[in-house]
Formats: C-alpha cells, sequence, structure tokens
C-alpha cells in the first residue's frame, strides 16, 4: 500500500478520522511520511500540525489519543481513512467530533424508526397512534403483540410466498423495537452484547 506523500509539495495528504464502532467521522488531519511511520509503530495517531510546524500526537496533552484500528489510502493513494477507537472526546473543545457531534452509533433508518416510535410513544393523543395506544396497554400486551408477530413470521418461514413472510418478518421487527422501549432499551443495549460474543469467539 503506497501512499503519494510526494503528490503535493508540503509533502502532507489529508486523513480521515473515523470512529471504528459508530462509523462517526470525528476530525480531519494532515500527515507527513515521518508521522505516518509514527502511527504505525506507536499505533496512535500522529499527524503534522501545520499550525505547530512539526509532528503531533493527538492526545499527547491531554491524553485523549486515538488508538489505531485499520486504515485505508483512497483510488489516488492521495488521502487516508484511518479508523479509530478513541480515548475521550476528539475535539480540542471537548466535543465528540470537530463538527460537534455526539460520537454515537446511527443504524440508518432503524434509528430513525426508533425515533419514530419514540416521538409516537409520547404523542398527545394515544387514539390517532397506533404506537401511543399500543404503550397505554402496557408491556404485557406489547410483549403478546410481539409473540403473535412472531408466530406469524414463522408460519410464513415454512411457505413459499416470500412477500408474507418478508411482509411478517418487518411487523416483527417493528414490534420488537416497540418492546425494547418498553422496557427502556434501544437496538444498540442489544448489538453491544452481540459485538461482545463476537469479541469472545
Amino acid at each position: 500500500m503506497n501512499i503519494a506523500f510526494n503528490k503535493f509539495e508540503d509533502g502532507l495528504v489529508p486523513a480521515i478520522i473515523q470512529d471504528a464502532q459508530t462509523s462517526k467521522v470525528l476530525m480531519l488531519g494532515y500527515v507527513n511520511e515521518l508521522s505516518w511511520s509514527t502511527t504505525l509503530e506507536t499505533k496512535k495517531v500522529t499527524f503534522f500540525s501545520r499550525s505547530k510546524n512539526r509532528l503531533w500526537t493527538k492526545g499527547e496533552e491531554s491524553g485523549h489519543f486515538l488508538e489505531l484500528v485499520s486504515y485505508a489510502v483512497d483510488c489516488d493513494d492521495d488521502a487516508l481513512l484511518i479508523k479509530v477507537n478513541p480515548v475521550g472526546p476528539t475535539c480540542h473543545t471537548g466535543s465528540d467530533t470537530c463538527w460537534q457531534e455526539k460520537n454515537e452509533a446511527s443504524y440508518g433508518f432503524l434509528t430513525t424508526l426508533e425515533n419514530t416510535i419514540e416521538s409516537r410513544r409520547n404523542a398527545a393523543d394515544s387514539e390517532k397512534s397506533y404506537v401511543a395506544s399500543l404503550f397505554d396497554l402496557g408491556i404485557n400486551k406489547i410483549a403478546q403483540k410481539v409473540g403473535e408477530e412472531a408466530v406469524e413470521t414463522v408460519i410464513e418461514a415454512m411457505d413459499s410466498n416470500d412477500d408474507l413472510f418478508l411482509n411478517e418478518s418487518a411487523d416483527l421487527l417493528f414490534h420488537y423495537l416497540i418492546l425494547l422501549q418498553a422496557k427502556g432499551f434501544k437496538l444498540e443495549n442489544v448489538i453491544e452484547i452481540l459485538m461482545g460474543r463476537v469479541k469472545k469467539s
């Protein structure tokens, strides 16, 4: 894997820093050949600071290091994507990222769906919201509904109608997300457990 440090007069290439667990982009820095070799040797991301005009290991003063997990070079060999495990906040302002965002995992549409369920749960008029009406009925009814959807999914799995199977699967997942919130949890809590099991296996 070759990095084209000599492509630019200053010998610097941009390095996008991404959390290896959440996939959130944390910051953008620049590395030269020496800072990159230092990064590979120490496993702590080291940049070339244009303002300080010297090598700079992120966290050298704060202790908020960026521990190297993996890296990739782009198609032109002149930009790096570095995946890290951050130790503490990344931005000097104390924010998780340099874009003032929280470093939280997002599961795309499923996260949007969870947020929708949460907002519907808190809807003022439960008669107009199916989700709110389920929460009003309590945990036993929600758990029962998940059981019903699970049985229907199993039945359709043994049939040959893929459309019905996928629709029942969607109903099961939707009601399971409701059950998680009724118990005070979210999808990320389940994913953390699954990730822990993968590390042990």
